[in-house]
């Protein structure tokens, strides 16, 4: 936690992708893991675009500013990237997608007044607050053109987000996706049924077969499983339960980690990551939206 949790932060990594026009909904809506067109104007949900094979190539937070306007809220992926990506599918839609690099995103570990759960507080122009907290507590995070953020969020390249950041979202089970990470996993694996950050029921997008029928026919045979060590753990890390190659460690906090398991395994076998012991800790909940 920050020395002054009541003092916003930069959360550096933290950047945004925008789509605006006529055709923005319906683009996203076709090309994203997440209902679009039934996000409602002012809320945003979890999301994310998959490969063709369901595999993520990057995880956000999608928010409807009304029915032209959305931005991706990338955590890890870079927006200019992804930009050159989602181009090649535009055709004929009537869209833009463009970085915002003058936009500042900053966190506080503190309630905001306003937003609530997937309703952000959208306080004109460019400036929008989301709720970001859980069962582990209060969260907000903050967008805004940076030469009108808070002091507490200047400087955006300067430093990284402050641990207990990244320790909330791993805590609840939002994996933070590295590079060496993208194309090998799928939203089933990655638990992102805990978010709500995939739909089976809206139609085709990227990837949807393989999520359709992974959750039709019950083939879920891996999930997210937080672990935490003695020391440090490193993303990419083996895990062994009992003994037996098991998995992989997706991303890390410190001593946390977010690992790739078997849904089935003994309870009561012991769990180590590259030879060093681990516990299981129980993801907390009320992240979704």
């Amino acid at each position: 936690m920050p020395d002054n949790p009541s003092t916003p932060f930069a959360l550096a990594g933290h950047r945004l992708l925008a789509l605006q026009g006529l055709d923005a909904v319906r683009f996203a809506h076709a090309q994203f893991m997440s209902d679009v067109a039934g996000l409602p104007d002012g809320h945003w949900q979890w999301s994310g675009w998959l490969t063709p094979k369901g595999r993520v190539v990057a995880l956000f937070a999608l928010l409807r500013l009304d029915a032209q306007r959305l931005w991706l809220l990338l955590p890890d992926a870079d927006p200019e990237l992804l930009a050159v990506q989602l181009r090649r599918f535009v055709f004929r839609s009537k869209l833009a997608i463009e970085a915002r690099p003058e936009l500042a995103v900053s966190g506080i570990f503190a309630a905001d007044a306003q937003a609530r759960g997937a309703a952000m507080a959208m306080r004109g122009g460019d400036s929008v607050t989301l709720d970001f907290g859980g069962d582990g507590g209060v969260r907000t995070l903050s967008i805004a053109p940076a030469s009108g953020a808070s002091s507490g969020a200047a400087g955006m390249g300067a430093s990284p987000e402050p641990p207990a950041w990244r320790e909330f979202d791993l805590a609840h089970g939002l994996p933070r996706l590295g590079d060496e990470q993208l194309d090998r996993w799928t939203p089933q694996q990655l638990s992102l049924d805990r978010l709500r950050a995939y739909s089976v029921k809206k139609g085709c997008y990227p990837g949807q077969e393989i999520v359709a029928r992974t959750h039709f026919l019950g083939q879920a045979k891996r999930g997210l499983v937080l672990l935490e060590g003695d020391a440090p753990l490193a993303a990419g890390g083996a895990v062994h339960v009992g003994g037996a190659a098991s998995g992989h460690v997706v991303c890390t906090a410190g001593a946390l980690g977010l690992a790739v398991l078997p849904l089935e395994r003994d309870s009561s076998a012991p769990i180590d990551v590259d030879g060093a012991d681990v516990r299981e800790r129980l993801l907390l909940g009320g992240l979704e939206r």
